[in-house]
């Protein structure tokens, strides 16, 4: 049976698991949504000795399916075709994922959530990203990393965490404690950069993503993480987690799971989703 990790590992721990006879594959998912190709160039610049790049795209299935529906935009693919990426890359179940970024954990993540959604737990994030790594001043390599490739299982276990499709989620509308990722003036809909509409799901509550984060850019305490979110999901029969795209919400997930709480479904979709049926219902403010 693989061993459940905790969430995250410090810059320190890696390099020593780096440096052991059984190293994790590593993936560098730092990305922009803003410029998709910035992370791949940073990669290029530096990255964690044996590190795969994994661009977000990659993480993704179509956006729209066959009957031609929009699924939002960064849609998961199916957990066959990731679980066949992820032995490309070099996974195989049980061998210990490390996953960082340059976004305070956002890309990674998510990487984080699909691989337990793949049923493996042996991943972690590496707490602090690429900042964190350079401040620790472990080796850096600029030659790309050339994949170990692992044969894909032949069957998936069951997923450890669960998703909510756009269906499921407006027929629960009320009943359960949809918590958005996204930062306070999209929420309101003062701004809308990437969707279609401006505003949020009707119901939701706030909680930025950037909140389980210290001034340092590592993850708060556990203790201070479980007040926070105990505090959020007090009372509710279940909470629904969303963002922008599926993406920052796994942010929110893992910090629920930093902070030993039990972790609600994701909903993939998302605002981009959502916002994109004219006749589903809009709230600003």
């Amino acid at each position: 049976m693989t061993a459940t990790l905790p969430p995250l590992v410090d810059a320190a721990t890696l390099r020593q698991r780096l440096a052991s006879t059984a190293p994790p594959l590593v993936l560098d998912l730092r990305f922009d949504l803003s410029d998709p190709e910035a992370g791949r160039c940073a990669h290029a610049q530096g990255h964690v000795p044996g590190a795969v790049y994994v661009h977000l795209d990659e993480c993704c299935g179509p956006v729209r399916d066959a009957q031609g529906r929009f699924h939002g935009r960064h849609p998961l693919p199916t957990r066959e075709a990731f679980a066949a990426r992820m032995a490309a890359w070099g996974w195989e179940p049980g061998r210990g994922v490390v996953a960082y970024d340059a976004s305070g954990g956002m890309f990674a993540s998510r990487l984080w959530w699909m691989l337990h959604w793949l049923g493996d737990p042996a991943v972690q994030v590496l707490d602090g990203g690429w900042a964190a790594r350079q401040a620790e001043g472990g080796a850096v390599e600029l030659a790309p990393a050339v994949p170990d490739p692992r044969p894909a299982p032949a069957q998936l276990p069951e997923p450890r965490v669960r998703t909510l499709d756009a269906e499921a989620l407006a027929s629960r509308l009320g009943r359960v404690r949809l918590i958005d990722a996204r930062a306070p003036e999209r929420f309101r809909g003062e701004v809308e950069p990437l969707d279609t509409r401006a505003g949020h799901i009707p119901g939701a509550r706030n909680r930025p993503f950037a909140l389980n984060l210290d001034s340092s850019g590592c993850f708060k305490s556990a203790a201070a993480l479980r007040a926070d979110w105990s505090a959020l999901v007090a009372g509710a029969e279940a909470s629904v987690h969303q963002c922008g795209s599926g993406v920052s919400a796994c942010h929110n997930l893992l910090a629920l799971a930093i902070a030993g709480l039990p972790l609600g479904p994701l909903y993939p979709g998302s605002w981009s989703e959502w916002s994109s049926d004219p006749t589903r219902p809009v709230a600003l403010g």
